[in-house]
């Protein structure tokens, strides 16, 4: 008997039910005791003078009847029940549940629980609550279920599965925390999540089950770290510095200072035995790319191979050739992998791969299949990281003997995610932006206001400038009543007729004719760029001055900010116009914080208290994990806290070898052994 059996071993749970439970996530018994209710109802008696019509009350009575079945058609049939609650006798009908009928018994007491009409007099049951007694519960927990699985058939395993496990369930933190946070032992957490009988043990039990889930996270992190800082699963990569300088001398521009300490950060990490996990903060155009292509070189001095993952294939392809030119005249041999690869082309690069003869690969997530293998990999550089799960990044670094890791991302993450997103890696970033950058002036428009920033927009295309022109869209929707981008392209077409060669891009487009009309407007071929946010990643044309953004309000302010970013990368000054009619003080918020400033972090921290953790990256691959019952936001304090009780306990006992913490081994274990790594 324990938390690690199979739900099979609970009376009741055959394999088909079993298999209903899986939908869930639900295989264990322990994962079934921690599946926590997301609300609760309230069930304490209401005085029926009291209670508004269709309001869902308790109703505490005597039955004064004998319950009656009424069947009508082939599976349709009520239940009437009457029940005499002080002076009144009131009729309660439950429909479709006939089997309730031998709960009841005349003369006896009952709570029912159902939704009350005040002009009937009547109530509509929805559950029982107790019968022979008047011992009712007074909170009723309410559970994230799909249509395989009912309420009442979820609560009835967890009842059986907290009788069978309570008086021997371990405790997974320690007893010095809980004493020194006043937290709940693991058995009164379940019994007080589940089955509060009181408002007060709710709370007790929820705030014990944040720090809880928590701190197991956090040592899941500390248990990573500790497997990184081992020689034993690291990689000393003895770069050569003389070549390095000299790649650098060949750059058409000098590094910022804050370029050149990351690089010395990330390449005194490289050198040293334990496992690199770095991430590389910068916010758009602060000069990461070369930072990357700078310690990719590193590595492969050192006789590894690298590898550059990016989410898009424009974006493998933008990086190939600017890497290209970069190692023109250096002895680097670089290829580049993606999905849309021709199975000819893909045959002598996976060769290469294997043989050694490939030195540099950039590519999409082709580069994390079965059918790629490595003869040196030294360095996995990830760019664009929150657009790739923690399983993601591990699953590439798994390719070779444990290659460093550096993850890029223009998306800066504000502290409070930062803990929870990337917890396992050290951070460089990058805090200035490089010399020649020009300003982007942000204005915020209405739609009614389009004229004067229609202006703007000829005014710098007779200057010869090129345009963005950003759409949430792609075509129609019947749903959603927003400009979209074919239609948008039509209008600006006609109305620049004779100034501008204006084209379409979205992410529907084969990779092809992306990159055919990518390269006509790095060309000024076009002059201005419809596109849905395809172009928010990695897309550089020094000639665009302005950034349009159609329905802005419908974008998160780290999505502008990195929209924003594509025009200001050349001499001239830029602008960024921001179209949108918000429809709540949340939209009108945002775009007033985009007028007020260009800080990627201060931006972030602003998404976060507007939208909150899960919006931020817009994106569900963002590695973020999803807490049961935690918010990193709301209950920050309580990370803050669980982060440095897992870090402190790593620290005095980085095995974990003390008996006391046999539960927090074994779970660790568990969940090191089902995915290979931290999910």
């Amino acid at each position: 008997m324990g938390l690690m059996d199979p739900l099979t071993e609970l009376p009741g749970v055959g394999p088909k039910r079993a298999e209903q439970l899986a939908t869930l996530g639900l295989t264990r018994v322990g994962e079934l005791l921690f599946y926590f209710p997301f609300r609760y109802d309230d069930l304490q008696v209401k005085d029926l003078a009291e209670a508004a019509d269709q309001e869902k009350i308790t109703l505490k009575g005597v039955v004064v009847a004998p319950p009656v079945v009424t069947r009508f058609g082939a599976r349709k049939n009520r239940l009437n029940l009457k029940l005499q609650v002080a002076h009144a006798v009131v009729l309660v009908t439950f429909f479709n549940q006939p089997w309730l009928k031998d709960k009841f018994e005349e003369g006896t007491e009952a709570a029912v629980y159902g939704k009350w009409d005040a002009k009937r007099h009547t109530m509509t049951g929805m559950k029982v609550l107790a019968t022979q007694t008047a011992d009712a519960p007074s909170l009723a927990g309410i559970y994230p279920v799909n249509k395989h699985v009912r309420q009442s058939t979820l609560v009835e395993l967890v009842r059986a599965a907290y009788d069978r496990e309570a008086a021997t369930m371990g405790n997974v933190v320690p007893a010095a925390l809980r004493t020194r946070f006043r937290l709940l032992p693991d058995a009164a957490i379940v019994h007080g999540m589940h089955f509060p009988e009181s408002s007060a043990e709710a709370k007790a039990a929820r705030r014990s089950a944040i720090f809880r889930e928590f701190f197991l996270f956090e040592c899941q992190i500390q248990a990573l770290r500790e497997d990184n800082a081992s020689p034993a699963n690291g990689l000393a990569i003895p770069y050569d510095n003389t070549a390095l300088r000299a790649l650098i001398q060949t750059l058409p521009f000098e590094l910022t200072a804050a370029q050149k300490r990351v690089v010395n950060e990330i390449c005194a990490d490289m050198r040293a035995p334990q496992h690199m996990n770095r991430l590389l903060q910068g916010d758009v155009g602060s000069g990461k790319t070369i930072v990357a292509a700078i310690v990719m070189y590193a590595a492969i001095t050192a006789r590894y191979q690298a590898a550059l993952m990016v989410p898009t294939e424009v974006l493998a392809e933008q990086h190939f050739a600017k890497l290209t030119q970069l190692f023109a005249d250096f002895p680097v041999e670089l290829a580049l992998l993606t999905g849309s690869t021709s199975a000819a082309a893909r045959r002598p690069i996976l060769a290469g791969l294997k043989t050694g003869a490939i030195d540099l690969v950039i590519g999409t997530h082709a580069l994390i299949q079965k059918a790629v293998d490595y003869a040196n990999l030294g360095l996995v550089v990830i760019d664009e990281q929150h657009r790739f799960g923690v399983n993601q990044r591990r699953v590439l670094q798994e390719k070779g003997l444990r290659p460093d890791l550096l993850a890029m991302t223009a998306t800066p993450i504000p502290r409070t995610l930062a803990i929870t997103a990337y917890g396992e890696m050290d951070v460089s970033n990058i805090t200035e932006l490089p010399k020649g950058r020009q300003p982007i002036t942000t204005t915020w428009v209405r739609k009614n206001q389009l004229g004067g920033a229609m202006s703007r927009v000829r005014s710098e295309l007779a200057a010869g400038h090129q345009v963005f022109a950003i759409t949430p869209l792609i075509a129609e929707s019947e749903k959603i009543d927003l400009q979209n981008a074919e239609q948008l392209s039509e209008q600006l077409s006609q109305a620049l007729a004779g100034q501008a060669k204006v084209a379409l891009l979205h992410g529907q487009m084969k990779p092809a004719e992306k990159e055919a009309i990518m390269r006509a407007f790095a060309a000024n071929e076009i002059q201005l760029l419809v596109s849905t946010t395809v172009v928010e990643v990695g897309v550089d044309v020094p000639n665009a001055t302005v950034m349009m953004i159609f329905d802005a309000d419908r974008f998160g302010l780290a999505q502008l900010h990195q929209l924003r970013g594509r025009v200001g990368r050349g001499q001239a000054a830029a602008y960024c116009i921001l179209i949108a009619d918000p429809k709540n003080e949340t939209g009108v918020a945002r775009m007033e914080t985009m007028v007020q400033t260009t800080d990627g972090f201060k931006l972030a921290e602003k998404d976060l208290a507007l939208r909150g953790a899960g919006d931020i990256f817009g994106d569900k691959q963002s590695g973020l994990p999803e807490f049961k019952v935690a918010d990193p936001v709301a209950d920050y304090p309580t990370l803050t806290a669980a982060q440095q009780s897992a870090a402190a306990l790593f620290k005095q006992d980085p095995t974990l070898s003390a008996a006391e913490y046999g539960p927090l081994r074994a779970y660790l274990a568990l969940r090191q052994q089902e995915t290979g790594q931290l999910d």
